[in-house]
């Protein structure tokens, strides 16, 4: 039977997780000032986090949170990411000195260019196995079987949710994020949140 209790524990832990800001979150925003390739990148996401919250909910994150090496290499690698994409955005702020359209308008290519790159951008992160496949999963698996699929379809709808909103909101919003000051901003913010994310990683 289909409880909306559990549906909405889903789409509420699924929202906290998905929100913050992080790799995913700073590519829609970009896509979205640029305009070009926004609902492949949006759907590319959501598509992922669907499979991967799948995984999680079929057994898999309980696997990896019994295996201390799959752990330890999610752990470290998820932070050498975040070190790598955080430094990459306090470089991009320092040297920002036109809007982002311009910036990135070289770089935004064919579909399937940008398709390769926010397939990166999510699955490189480590992050991403440890929100969904590892967290969303272990907490899922622990319901009775017949609350499972509430809890991940609501899980689900927060990603589709979120990553709809935030790409029509970035593109709505382009006049403003596209000025330079405000993207140095964006991007110092962005950073400095993957620097504290990192470090809490490795914490002990």
């Amino acid at each position: 039977m289909f409880s909306q209790q559990v549906f909405l524990q889903g789409l509420g832990m699924g929202a906290s997780l998905i929100m913050p800001i992080g790799a995913q979150n700073a590519h829609v925003i970009r896509t979205g000032v640029r305009g070009r390739h926004l609902l492949l990148t949006v759907a590319t996401c959501v598509l992922i986090d669907i499979t991967l919250i799948g995984l999680g909910m079929s057994g898999f994150g309980a696997l990896v949170e019994a295996s201390p090496l799959l752990l330890a290499i999610c752990r470290w690698g998820g932070a050498l990411f975040l070190v790598w994409y955080g430094c990459r955005c306090l470089k991009s702020a320092w040297e920002t000195h036109t809007a982002p359209v311009q910036q990135d308008g070289a770089r935004a290519g064919s579909a399937r260019q940008a398709f390769t790159l926010v397939l990166a951008m999510s699955l490189l992160n480590p992050h991403v196995y440890l929100d969904t496949v590892v967290l969303l999963g272990a907490v899922g698996s622990s319901l009775a079987a017949g609350h499972r699929t509430a809890f991940a379809a609501g899980a689900m709808l927060a990603s589709l949710l979120w990553f709809s909103g935030l790409g029509l909101l970035a593109r709505r919003c382009a006049f403003v994020l596209a000025r330079p000051a405000v993207w140095r901003a964006v991007e110092v913010f962005t950073g400095a949140t993957m620097l504290v994310l990192a470090a809490l990683l490795l914490r002990p």
